[in-house]
């Protein structure tokens, strides 16, 4: 069942000035999207075509007809990947639901795309806009049924269920958030010393539907800091996640929990991950977080990747000594700066993590002549350390969608922070440099994220 639709800040705002040109009459736009999650739980824009207004035979304050000539382009733009076609217009006098007019225009426009784009179940659709920027969606099925979409998020510095925007004002750590977070789903991508604290935040924060992504099991020397794990879990060397899922169980029963048993780079972790509303990247390689960049932007979802650290130094007689406490947590927009802009994600350190894995002599090599730099040695981080930094991505992702920061979003699309120096500090995404916006709202279009490696295996014909 897909339950929202999404599109980026810049997307809306483009499509809200096709839609209101100023005249008081109705204006139309199509929306070329993709479905993403393993059962098209989400539906994202792709694309926007203009319906130019001397195109259309009748505009009125109620009504506007669709020219064949604009639905035409549309087709020709969506057979290719078989993206699904959402026809969009205006309601300049407000009014946040679909009419009667509406219903009949759906009527005639319909079957023609699902002539033209054959599909199974709801797939093309409708939706509306009011001069507010307030939306409302559906989708229909080759027989003409139709499914209310529930949820049309804007997404870019902040989190905007577009639904709901002229509804009254939801107080943040209320009952009214806990009732939206039921209907939204998270996704925590490692679920160790952060993850498996973030993983607890937003099960008693009442998400209603966690993915939880993760292969490694657990291990004596991490009990330290895997919250809900005991020494019989590692005596069994048990799978977090799957430890994870019965102890939510335990807390909050309404919670549905997914699982995937395996890393991120797997095909079966990105299509679940494309499912999400909201990315926790909670790994500590360079390739799941680079994973982890491409799912957001190329499925239109906000991420929130951290990382702590306790760096160490040696005094002048080689004793060892603390120098720094510290964590990061990034707000990555899908349409703004990556973790590979922010640095966080760099072409060495991935060279580096390959070679480690797969030729640890080359490795070495590399690391005597200069070529790349060593891993640096860092002391094991501590649970306090790792409360602090999930606690942070939580609220983070709080904020950008019920707005109580006085100064607002746009200066915190990184934080800093450090124990040691006693000192915290904020980027914005002005800081960084936006290299491109390659792969934006490319969905699961094969290979996925323009992988070959996450291809669709090819189907072996019958002996």
């Amino acid at each position: 069942m897909t339950r929202s639709l999404t599109l980026t800040e810049r997307q809306h705002e483009e499509l809200r000035g096709m839609l209101f040109p100023g005249d008081g009459l109705e204006s139309a736009a199509i929306l070329i999207c993709r479905y993403t999650g393993p059962k098209r739980e989400r539906l994202i824009v792709a694309d926007i075509l203009n319906v130019p207004d001397r195109a259309c035979a009748t505009r009125k304050r109620d009504f506007v007809s669709w020219p064949g000539s604009s639905i035409e382009e549309a087709i020709d733009k969506a057979e290719q990947d078989s993206d699904a076609i959402v026809l969009a217009h205006s309601h300049p006098g407000g009014g946040l639901k679909f009419s009667r007019v509406d219903d009949a225009s759906d009527r005639v426009t319909m079957p023609g795309l699902f002539a033209a784009i054959e599909a199974d179940g709801p797939y093309h659709g409708s939706a509306i806009m009011t001069p507010d920027g307030a939306m409302k969606a559906r989708v229909y099925d080759e027989i003409g049924g139709h499914q209310e979409i529930n949820q049309v998020w804007r997404v870019g510095r902040n989190i905007t269920n577009l639904t709901t925007l002229s509804a009254c004002h939801i107080m943040p750590f209320g009952k009214q958030m806990t009732d939206s977070f039921a209907r939204q789903t998270a996704c925590v991508i490692g679920v160790s010393g952060t993850g498996s604290l973030v993983a607890e935040l937003l099960a008693r924060k009442g998400v209603g539907h966690l993915i939880l992504i993760d292969f490694d099991t657990i291990e004596h020397k991490n009990l330290n800091r895997i919250v809900n794990s005991s020494i019989a879990d590692a005596d069994e060397n048990r799978s977090k996640i799957q430890m994870m899922v019965e102890a939510i169980a335990r807390y909050a029963p309404n919670t549905r929990v997914t699982i995937i048993d395996a890393p991120i780079d797997e095909r079966k972790a990105v299509v679940a991950a494309s499912s999400a509303d909201i990315l926790f990247s909670c790994v500590d390689s360079m390739v799941g977080r680079s994973i982890a960049e491409l799912i957001s932007r190329h499925c239109l979802i906000p991420l929130i990747d951290m990382g702590v650290t306790i760096p160490t130094r040696r005094d002048a007689d080689g004793h060892p000594h603390v120098a720094d406490v510290c964590g990061r947590i990034d707000f990555v927009s899908p349409d703004g700066p990556s973790l590979t802009d922010r640095g966080v994600v760099t072409a060495e350190g991935l060279r580096a993590e390959y070679l480690f894995a797969n030729a640890p002599e080359a490795a070495k090599r590399e690391i005597e002549a200069g070529y790349i730099s060593g891993i640096h040695e860092e002391a094991p981080s501590v649970m306090a350390l790792n409360m602090r930094a999930a606690s942070d991505a939580v609220l983070e992702w709080i904020e950008r969608q019920y707005l109580y920061r006085l100064d607002g979003s746009t200066g915190f699309a990184r934080t800093l922070f450090s124990h040691a120096a006693g000192e915290v500090e904020f980027f914005s995404e002005g800081d960084f440099v936006c290299d491109s916006a390659h792969g934006l709202a490319q969905g699961l279009v094969e290979p996925l994220l323009g992988i070959p490696g996450l291809a669709r295996p090819a189907r072996k014909d019958a002996a």
